[in-house]
């Protein structure tokens, strides 16, 4: 069977950078992609790269696009290479939706929604928005200021926030181990529950992580060390048993993740590459699928975008 194909960049921009462990990001570029077969039926897909997380750049998407036929086939969509795997994502996406004959998957109404916080002093400011519109889980990024200033803030915040709320802390493999043993120390010693460390230490320090997650019983979960799914094997291979964040918009063959979750009960939080929701809607259907704590999906962070994302798209597709 054929597939037309179609493709078109998009880009959408933050209202406040992002401001992060690996630098300011403001600005989300991506691709959305179109398959229709020989009877009509049509399927989208989104490519939303990010490079520094461990996946390929838009470039490289965008070319390894235009290098394509204006008809694939299915061996095409899985033909294409591991180091594109937010490729990957968004073909067998688009594809599944053309076999779902476009009709979107059903989520569970259950699922709950973990929002964004801003690093440093603005997290303060912005959590009660979240949590008059349902949020009662958070996450803040650290690992971006000094860790004093870092830690003053922090206690202001578990202060602020409702008891029965959780937090979790998103270094982006920006701590040291020193400081990393100091922010699990904190965490292990307060009341409100942080469900846990994101990431603390870098991708090559896999080991050191293993360790810190041994000797303290706040939870650490690994996020650009499992980016890929070969990422994803491997450090289940090398003995990681707590979470693991699924960042399905570029972990790579949907598939392939469905095949590795069906034998391995490992504990997941899925969580947004500030996708659209074509690929949002893609990424939380394997969420209910493959999910098994019923964590509080990383996907509140519409709120960091300035336009509106229907009007983005529908003129994206009017330039053609």
């Amino acid at each position: 069977m054929f597939y037309k194909f179609e493709f078109h960049v998009y880009r959408r921009k933050f209202i406040i950078p992002l401001n992060t462990a690996h630098g300011i990001w403001k600005n989300r570029d991506g691709i959305i992609l179109c398959l229709s077969d020989e009877m009509g039926k049509v399927g989208w897909g989104e490519i939303a790269p990010i490079s520094w997380f461990g996946s390929e750049t838009l470039e490289e998407a965008v070319s390894f696009c235009k290098q394509l036929p204006q008809k694939i086939t299915q061996q095409d969509i899985f033909s294409i290479p591991e180091k594109l795997p937010a490729c990957q994502f968004g073909f067998e996406s688009a594809q599944e939706m053309v076999i779902q004959n476009n009709s979107a998957s059903v989520f569970s109404q259950n699922l709950t929604y973990s929002g964004l916080l801003p690093a440093g002093k603005a997290a303060l400011n912005q959590w009660q928005e979240l949590w008059e519109n349902g949020t009662n889980t958070f996450k803040w990024k650290i690992g971006v200021y000094s860790i004093t200033e870092e830690l003053s803030i922090f206690e202001l915040l578990i202060r602020e926030l409702p008891a029965f709320t959780k937090l979790r802390l998103d270094a982006n493999g920006g701590l040291s181990y020193d400081d990393a043993e100091i922010w699990l120390q904190k965490c292990d010693d307060i009341d409100l529950e942080v469900e846990f460390i994101e990431q603390p230490l870098s991708v090559n320090l896999f080991s050191q992580m293993l360790e810190l997650s041994r000797r303290y019983s706040t939870k650490i979960a690994l996020d650009e060390s499992v980016a890929t799914i070969k990422q994803l094997e491997n450090c289940y291979q090398k003995g990681w048993r707590e979470i693991f964040v699924i960042k399905a918009g570029i972990i790579g063959s949907p598939s392939r993740l469905r095949q590795f979750c069906s034998t391995h009960q490992i504990d997941t939080v899925f969580s947004s590459v500030f996708e659209t929701s074509i690929a949002r809607k893609a990424a939380l259907s394997l969420a209910v699928e493959l999910s098994h704590q019923k964590r509080a999906v990383g996907f509140g962070v519409n709120h960091y975008f300035a336009e509106d994302e229907e009007v983005c798209l529908e003129q994206l597709w009017k330039k053609t």
